[in-house]
């Protein structure tokens, strides 16, 4: 995989968001307002990190509900995460 362009400081890991269906298992288109925010995402690159956590790049991750700070890059949506905020390695 061809490094990543944005590269995380210290104890950080970059994600990018999971996006959940847009529709329901019964067929019904959900509006924005409706649906539930990413909890999930595919680690895109990682800082520092501590020893004991464990998480490379191309990991699927679940982390805190409304942690993070949003960037956009190349039209795509990416989250930077302190190494604190990932909850569970899927």
């Amino acid at each position: 995989m061809a490094e990543f362009k944005i590269k995380p400081l210290g104890s950080r890991v970059i994600v990018k968001p999971i996006e959940e269906p847009e529709k329901t298992s019964a067929g019904l288109y959900l509006p924005d307002t409706a649906k539930e925010k990413s909890m999930e995402g595919e680690v895109m690159a990682v800082g520092k990190l501590d020893d004991e956590f464990k998480v490379n790049v191309g990991d699927r991750v679940i982390y805190q509900k409304y942690a993070g700070t949003k960037v956009v890059l190349d039209d795509q949506e990416y989250l930077i995460l302190d190494q604190n905020d990932v909850l569970a390695v899927l």
